[in-house]
């Protein structure tokens, strides 16, 4: 019994030797790795729930700016300084009043959700919609034939639209001229003919206007895939 003791020691501390550490240090990490996981995991969703927060595009009507399954990065630390969208952010807010409605359900996995939760993945489960703001309260916009919109009687230079689109549809619903309530915006889709965005919403409680209280933040970054990397800043067509 006592020379297996000893072997046992011997082996202990040959162990410890190969490391580098004393055997007690090695315990020490392995009792502490949960805490600094979970310290790690506590800073993503702080990260997450106040700071910046990954979303993922789930459809075209932002093309060409971003793509569909486009992972992008939302400042949500602004807004709590009183910050309110401005024209020419690209923003990602609430479904205002069912603008989903007829789409398909997601149907996240239990990983999915959990990775959601902290912040490492894109919720997968929450309403969200992303479009372009181009009015904001007191503003008129208005769109006639197929162009050029306008904002308060100033006819927008707009690059981004997507490529063999109008600034404007002509269609029902695609022609209107609004004043922007206070603590609402205007939102439209980059890919003017393939998004249904506040000019479609006319006739929901919010008359197609967007809530500035279910903005949850400015998208400043595609972050995925990397070879899209880009920042997204405010055209020059909307700089005073």
């Amino acid at each position: 019994m006592g020379d297996l003791a000893v072997g046992e020691a011997v082996e202990e501390v040959d162990d410890a030797a190969r490391d580098g550490r004393p055997a007690k240090q090695r315990r020490s990490l392995l009792k502490e790795l949960p805490l600094l996981i979970g310290v790690a995991l506590l800073l993503s969703l702080v990260i997450k729930t106040f700071l910046v927060q990954p979303f993922s595009i789930p459809s075209g009507s932002m093309q060409n700016t971003l793509q569909l399954n486009d992972r992008v990065l939302v400042d949500k630390l602004t807004p709590w300084f009183g910050a309110e969208p401005e024209r020419g952010e690209v923003v990602v807010f609430h479904d205002p009043d069912n603008w989903l409605a007829g789409l398909p359900e997601p149907s996240p996995n239990p990983l999915r959700k959990a990775l959601g939760l902290v912040g490492l993945m894109p919720p997968a489960d929450e309403k969200n919609l992303i479009k372009r703001v181009v009015a904001v309260a007191g503003d008129t916009v208005e769109c006639k034939g197929t162009g050029p919109l306008k904002v308060n009687g100033r006819a927008l230079d707009e690059p981004y639209v997507h490529p063999g689109n109008t600034p404007c549809s002509d269609d029902e619903g695609g022609q209107f001229k609004v004043t922007v309530p206070a603590g609402m915006i205007w939102v439209m889709g980059d890919h003017r003919q393939d998004s249904r965005d506040s000019r479609y919403h006319q006739q929901d409680k919010h008359h197609g206007f967007v809530p500035v209280d279910d903005v949850v933040g400015r998208a400043v970054l595609v972050g995925w895939p990397p070879t899209r990397w880009a920042t997204l800043p405010v055209p020059d067509t909307f700089r005073p």
